[in-house]
């Protein structure tokens, strides 16, 4: 068997609000860990975004 001969590793996307029906248990969780380091990701901005207002805040008064 040759390297050529898999199947290249896909990425996984999910839509919000896309059908899940046709989803495999795996495939679920898959979605499932992506979607958390995306929130994860998300709340590590807003709180640099929320130091970053205080500073400036503070910076005005």
């Amino acid at each position: 068997m040759s390297v050529f001969d898999e199947e290249p590793r896909r990425k996984v996307v999910h839509d919000i609000g896309q059908d899940l029906s046709l989803l495999s248990v795996f495939e679920l969780d898959e979605r499932i860990a992506l979607l958390r380091a995306e929130i994860k990701r998300l709340e590590e901005e807003r709180s640099r975004k929320g130091d970053s207002k205080v500073a400036a805040e503070a910076l005005f008064r």
